[in-house]
């Protein structure tokens, strides 16, 4: 926020340098025309010469004021007097009407200079109010944002000149701009609600105190505001969180019971003595503790996962990545269900290997689990310009479109025909793409099902654009 009046001064008056550029001109003004009259001085007359000096007299008023008006006035009346009255080159003036033109014009010019620093008082009075006008409707729009109460503190110290400004409740620094030194003085302005607007600098007299308190009225607004949305983002925060909670608490007492529950199961009948169980009988309870392990190991996967993505400490490593390797590691758990269209000169992408994996395994799950009895999930890839899509492809009974905006979010679960996880594979998907600067969309299957669209950029095209 920066305004013309911040070059201003806010005190009004001419300046130190105004001054001086006149009192310049009252000395060097009628000692100039002084030595290019004398030389025709015979020829004029003193009233003439007098019309000449009020020349002077007016430049020295416009520039400087009346100081340098009263000075170039008395100094334009001894020059006149001493070398155009007669008798020349003396202070004694023999003609009375000259004596009363050296009065007339001494009067005349020193009231010139007093009516033109009052009207460029007058004319910067008036462009001092403009300005201030201007600047103080400015800060009742002023919106907060980044670091909106340090810019009006900063405003402050510029238009006064300060040091330093704090914008305290209390005496207890809330927000500060400056450094304060020895010495400094403080000028202090309410803010509301106990909040005070403090400036601390050099001993300013006449301090524009209309304008100070409208700085200060918009630096207690602007972080009074700021605090109420930081207040409204924590709330927020705190009821997503509770909600979280809530859903994992009801994920983990349904679908963390019950692989326990299978593996509990198996592991007591195993470990009963009486029983005479048949080889293939304990292969098969083993069998289940192994999958129920496994089923284990993935929710608890998941729910690390989140909880990274959720405090934004997930570590991504990115590199060019070939799909086909990724591919292959998801191929070795399970390729009977998965049908792969992928060219074998697909360029790499930019990826982290180990995330893009995850993010497609997990989207293989989920497309398996909603498929019918024998069917495939379909991988597909090609390049399109400076991007490779990844789509998997299903055809079970898809998304009603109104709900696809549902996906992504934890816990959610569709319907599935059996339980095998906690509803976050789709949600972590998209986190972990979004990672890795990739977008992740799902679009009804041509024919019935779903299709989630993976575009990451070619590691080629990303390292380009750096």
């Amino acid at each position: 926020m920066s305004h013309p009046l911040a070059q201003a001064s806010v005190r009004g008056g001419l300046s130190g340098r105004r001054r001086g550029y006149g009192l310049a001109v009252a000395v060097a003004g009628p000692t100039a025309l002084t030595l290019v009259l004398l030389p025709v001085r015979g020829s004029l007359g003193l009233d003439a010469v007098l019309l000449c000096f009020v020349l002077a007299s007016v430049t020295a008023s416009v520039v400087g004021g009346v100081a340098p008006a009263v000075v170039a006035s008395l100094a334009s009346v001894g020059l006149a007097n001493y070398f155009f009255a007669v008798p020349y080159g003396s202070l004694l003036v023999a003609n009375t009407g000259e004596v009363l033109d050296l009065v007339v014009f001494l009067t005349v010019t020193v009231l010139v200079g007093v009516i033109t620093e009052a009207g460029g008082r007058a004319r910067e009075g008036a462009e001092h109010d403009r300005l201030r006008a201007e600047l103080v409707a400015e800060l009742g729009n002023l919106e907060p944002g980044p670091r909106s109460v340090e810019n009006v503190l900063e405003e402050s110290r510029s238009l006064y000149g300060m040091n330093a400004a704090a914008l305290t409740r209390d005496g207890t620094v809330l927000v500060s701009t400056g450094h304060a030194e020895p010495g400094d003085e403080s000028l202090t302005a309410d803010a509301g609600d106990g909040l005070r607007l403090e400036l601390g600098g050099p001993n300013r007299i006449g301090q524009d105190r209309e304008l100070l308190a409208a700085l200060a009225v918009t630096a207690g607004r602007l972080w009074r505001t700021e605090r109420l949305a930081e207040q409204a983002r924590r709330a927020e925060e705190l009821t997503r969180i509770d909600e979280l909670r809530s859903s994992l608490l009801a994920a983990v007492g349904h679908d963390l019971r019950n692989p326990i529950a299978a593996i509990r199961a198996a592991a007591a009948t195993l470990g009963e003595e009486d029983l005479d169980l048949e080889p293939a009988e304990r292969a098969e309870l083993l069998t289940t503790i192994d999958e129920h392990a496994d089923r284990l190991n993935a929710i608890i996967a998941n729910l690390l996962d989140l909880s990274r993505l959720q405090a934004g400490v997930l570590s991504v490593q990115l590199a060019p990545t070939s799909l086909l390797d990724v591919l292959a590691g998801i191929l070795r758990h399970g390729g009977d269900r998965v049908d792969l269209d992928v060219p074998e000169d697909l360029p790499p992408v930019q990826a982290d290997a180990g995330l893009l994996e995850r993010v497609l395994a997990n989207l293989v799950d989920n497309a398996d689990r909603h498929l019918p009895a024998g069917e495939q999930v379909r991988i597909s890839a090609r390049q399109a310009g400076r991007s490779v899509t990844v789509q998997v492809i299903d055809h079970g009974p898809g998304v009603a479109p109104e709900r696809l905006a549902e996906l992504f979010r934890p816990f959610q679960k569709f319907g599935d025909r059996a339980t095998t996880g906690v509803g976050l594979g789709l949600a972590i998907a998209r986190g972990f793409t979004e990672a890795m600067g990739g977008t992740i969309v799902p679009t009804a299957t041509t024919g019935g099902g779903l299709t989630m669209t993976v575009t990451l950029e070619v590691a080629d095209a990303a390292r380009a654009d750096r």
